[in-house]
């Protein structure tokens, strides 16, 4: 059996008039992260985790930001395609560990429905998925609540 790990990293800038959509949640927020796609920062880290443990690259490298097919679009598509091009190598992934890091709002009453989506369109079980967040104690653009970061981790395998 073979076993990747992969780390994935995403920020997004925060802006009023936005929607906040964080794992597929829609968060009610006075700002939300701008971006081409829906700007879901914990997506998109979990995504480059994935690519990364199995050498595909980037999300950046699959869905630019320069097409306009992925404008708008839900970050869960792009997951779904991220499990679609590990699977085609053989892969299946064990688990993922994510971080949020931002000031507001408070993320621990999202995180079962953020599970949820995440687990069904990476087909894995919900505890097979963490989710945790924490604040950068006021400091920087993430505690002037200008941007949002997220990173991941994944544990994935093959049979050889």
């Amino acid at each position: 059996m073979k076993i990747k790990v992969g780390f994935g990293f995403d920020v997004h800038q925060l802006k009023a008039g936005h929607p906040f959509i964080l794992g597929g949640v829609h968060l009610d927020h006075h700002k939300g992260a701008f971006g081409h796609s829906d700007a879901d920062v914990l997506v998109h880290a979990i995504c480059d985790a994935l690519l990364g443990a199995a050498n595909l690259g980037d999300i950046g490298h699959h869905f630019k930001n320069t097409d306009e097919q992925w404008r708008g679009i839900s970050s869960l598509i792009l997951l779904k395609e991220c499990v679609k091009m590990l699977k085609e190598k053989g892969f299946s992934i064990n688990n993922i560990d994510a971080m949020l890091c931002l000031e507001a709002p408070k993320i621990n009453p999202h995180v079962p429905a953020m599970k949820k989506h995440i687990a069904l369109a990476m087909n894995i079980d919900e505890e097979d998925i963490s989710i945790k967040a924490t604040t950068n104690e006021t400091m920087g653009f993430i505690g002037r609540e200008e941007g949002v970061v997220a990173y991941a981790v994944c544990l994935i395998q093959k049979e050889r």
